[in-house]
């Protein structure tokens, strides 16, 4: 049992899908950084000198000037500031992972595109298969134009 999970982990697949999770969570990290600390102040700033973390509506009685006191007195909020945020994190995290994912496959096309020339060709009497330098068909004998199509 020991020897089929070793075999079981140690699979490409799973490995490069362990290290895309541990790169994607450290990337989580550094985009919900970027959010929180850089883009959302700038458009706080734009909109007003307006604090998105601290944008709730109070869903009991008492009026709070931010969520921390809201949350001591123990009142239900309801944290549209924050859901903002989250939708602009996940905004870029999906643009990012759309730039990769582009930039992958443009690499990807690049290889296919490197098709190796046909070594063979159909004979055009009895459709078989027979290599691309041949004058005649060694299935029917028949003789073959030099410019039969690929």
């Amino acid at each position: 049992m020991w020897k089929e999970f070793r075999d079981f982990a140690m699979k490409g697949n799973i490995v490069d899908l362990a290290i895309g999770v541990v790169i994607g969570g450290a990337f989580g990290k550094i985009v919900t950084s970027l959010v929180n600390d850089m883009i959302m102040p700038l458009v706080g700033i734009l909109l007003g000198k307006v604090d998105f973390s601290n944008l709730f509506i109070v869903l009991g009685n008492g009026h709070f000037k931010t969520m921390d006191e809201a949350k001591k007195a123990g009142v239900a909020t309801l944290n549209y500031g924050l859901f903002i945020n989250n939708i602009i994190d996940f905004l870029i995290v999906a643009l990012s992972i759309f730039f990769v994912i582009k930039q992958l496959s443009r690499l990807t096309k690049k290889k296919e595109a490197e098709v190796v020339a046909p070594k063979t060709k159909q004979c055009d009497y009895c459709f078989t298969e027979i290599p691309i330098a041949a004058t005649r068909c060694p299935h029917c004998t028949s003789m073959l134009n030099p410019a039969t199509k690929f």
